[in-house]
């Protein structure tokens, strides 16, 4: 039938079905969540008033410097996320498109994803401090650590975390694990002290950026997508485990940054 008729009309005809096609697209919600660099926070200092690491039952001491857990910000789960919005993101550094499913629990509500997500940072908060106890040997019975971080959920504030319970209890003469420097990471971490991945990294160091640090502590694994977007100036620093974390930056506090791996 098309034969029959003008090419320019077998061109409008072949197109109507393609334009539709579009028009659907555009506006027909999408699986994907829309991400981009979320809020940090000192885990050495205070949040809404409150020490976020409090310790009792040892001493403490004084800290410099700062040890920044990083965040990624999602649309939630019953966010209507148009091809506009996918497209918009897609060509943004500051922003990546993520499958909804690789974000939150699946056929979940905004309400509970977020329970969800409190629940995972309180257990991540219980297996930092058992982390960093280990490694110091001090009795978790004898030494209590209270963690405060309002409005936060996830485990990816594991590994920073520990770093601070090991640097305000660690009174070796060694100095402050920062050596007064801003200190950004991400990583779950588990009772024995292994870090994990945790994904968005590439978005986290932007966020580490914009406030401040120059260092930022991430798992091996994640290095390459960490080296994506990297900010420049800022030192990747790979981890496997808290004790390579310790021990980095240990090395750059004592100016033997060339001891410290790199990605």
């Amino acid at each position: 039938m098309l034969s029959r008729l003008s090419r320019p009309r077998a061109l409008a005809l072949c197109a109507l079905p393609v334009a539709g096609l579009f028009a659907v697209v555009g506006f027909a919600p999408l699986p994907y969540a829309i991400a981009q660099p979320g809020t940090t926070a000192d885990v050495l200092g205070e949040d809404k008033g409150k020490q976020v690491i409090t310790i009792t039952g040892a001493p403490v001491r004084e800290t410099e410097g700062q040890l920044r857990m990083t965040t990624i910000l999602a649309t939630g789960p019953s966010a209507d996320i148009r091809f506009g919005d996918v497209a918009d993101a897609w060509f943004r550094t500051d922003r990546a498109v993520l499958p909804k499913g690789s974000v939150y629990p699946s056929g979940k509500s905004d309400a509970e994803v977020e329970k969800h997500n409190l629940g995972q940072m309180k257990q991540s908060q219980d297996a930092a401090a058992l982390a960093a106890l280990g490694y110091l040997k001090k009795d978790p019975e004898q030494v209590k650590v209270t963690l405060h971080l309002a409005d936060i959920g996830g485990p990816s504030a594991g590994l920073l975390f520990s770093l601070g319970i090991v640097d305000k209890l660690d009174g070796d003469g060694d100095g402050d694990l920062t050596g007064g420097r801003t200190v950004a990471g991400t990583g779950t971490i588990a009772p024995d002290g292994k870090v994990g991945a945790v994904g968005g990294v590439s978005l986290k160091t932007q966020a580490a950026a914009r406030d401040g640090a120059t260092v930022f502590l991430v798992p091996k694994a994640e290095c390459s997508d960490a080296e994506a977007e990297l900010p420049k100036g800022m030192r990747l620093i790979p981890v496997t485990a808290l004790n390579d974390a310790v021990a980095s930056l240990r090395a750059l506090e004592q100016g033997q940054g060339a001891k410290v791996p790199s990605c």
